[in-house]
């Protein structure tokens, strides 16, 4: 069955989704926000809403929202890796945790006009997408489509999805019931070791939100994902966490990847599914929020919506992605690693200028 009639069809209901189709909404195009989930649903993913994206929800209108789900303010990091322990002292915004936050976002959408079909998988078709729901199938006709789908970037066919980058590490997470000793609300513990990452955030209801970039070889080595984030926070100097090994992990494709385009036909790739690199302290949501955010405006208001998204992507995203590159290389090697987290342990100031550079609206 066919249906018709919408401006933009948005596919994925994660911040860049849900933030694109209220946008559209607003400048009163009419949206359909499709989404595989049925929300609320949780995410592998961090928990931290770092100050570039506390400064976009606020400029679009919902900077109440964090205060109102209830966020744990972030007021530093301890960077971990072997024998060194650093404690930085700098405003790094809020946690909150992703199936709060999106089902938050997902109903600011419907809020502001937007049509929201939850539980439905999606596929190109010719001039809009084809959705899948439980019970039938349609095809609806659309404009414009968004994609707004991860890093699977799954509405594409596989020959035309965004390829991992060299190198690029896989992500894992879970989320335990209770923080541990030690893991103190507000602030970001990261453990870095041989094959990776791990950050360590308390989260709004006092879940412990673990997220992991990890080495492929690495988990392949420790037997699974749990096994190696366990392993990397067991080398550093950061307390113990009773039942991480044994908890339950899920992981994502590669995490460093980018598409060729950006815009290919009428589709408008947003958020992960656009590029991405590893993110430390909250990056890849306030890429994402500021994502959607101009990504609304370029299709409700250009004549030219591809050429400017390109131009708008590389500008709000792909430029500011540099400095996560950059420590990236750097946390790939234990040594220089062990020596920026000694640098840190005794001159904690030497810290500002990237996590400023990395945060900078």
């Amino acid at each position: 069955m066919t249906t018709g009639g919408f401006d933009v069809v948005v596919v994925g209901a994660g911040p860049a989704g849900a933030t694109t189709a209220r946008g559209l909404a607003r400048r009163g195009l009419r949206v359909l926000l499709v989404d595989r989930a049925r929300f609320p649903r949780s995410k592998v993913c961090g928990c931290c809403l770092n100050p570039r994206a506390l400064a976009t929800l606020a400029r679009i209108g919902l900077g109440a929202l964090v205060e109102t789900l209830g966020a744990e303010p972030l007021t530093g990091l301890d960077l971990a890796a072997g024998r060194r322990r650093a404690t930085l002292d700098y405003p790094l915004g809020a946690a909150l945790s992703r199936d709060a936050l999106d089902a938050a976002l997902a109903a600011e959408a419907v809020a502001a006009g937007a049509e929201f079909l939850p539980g439905a998988s999606a596929a190109l078709a010719p001039g809009g997408v084809r959705l899948t729901l439980s019970d039938a199938a349609r095809e609806v006709r659309a404009r414009f489509v968004v994609s707004a789908t991860g890093l699977a970037d799954g509405l594409f066919p596989a020959e035309a999805r965004a390829a991992p980058t060299a190198r690029s590490r896989v992500g894992a997470g879970t989320i335990l019931d209770a923080a541990p000793d030690g893991y103190a609300p507000g602030r970001i513990f990261m453990a870095c070791g041989r094959g990776g990452y791990v950050g360590l955030v308390v989260l709004e209801d006092g879940r412990l939100d673990v997220a992991a970039a990890l080495d492929p070889a690495a988990v392949r080595e420790a037997g699974g994902a749990a096994a190696a984030a366990a392993a990397i926070v067991a080398s550093t100097r950061l307390p113990d966490v009773p039942g991480l090994a044994a908890s339950r992990w899920r992981g994502t494709p590669a995490l460093s990847r980018s598409p060729a385009k950006v815009v290919v036909g009428s589709v408008f790739r947003v958020g992960d599914s656009a590029g991405y690199v590893e993110p430390f302290t909250g990056e890849g949501i306030a890429w994402a929020l500021a994502g959607g955010e101009t990504l609304a405006a370029t299709l409700a208001d250009d004549p030219d919506p591809a050429g400017r998204w390109e131009r708008g992507h590389r500008r709000i995203v792909r430029d500011r992605q540099l400095a996560c590159r950059t420590v990236a290389r750097v946390l790939r090697s234990p040594a220089m690693t062990s020596m920026m987290a000694a640098a840190l342990e005794f001159r904690p100031g030497l810290a500002r200028p990237l996590l400023s550079a990395m945060h900078r609206d």
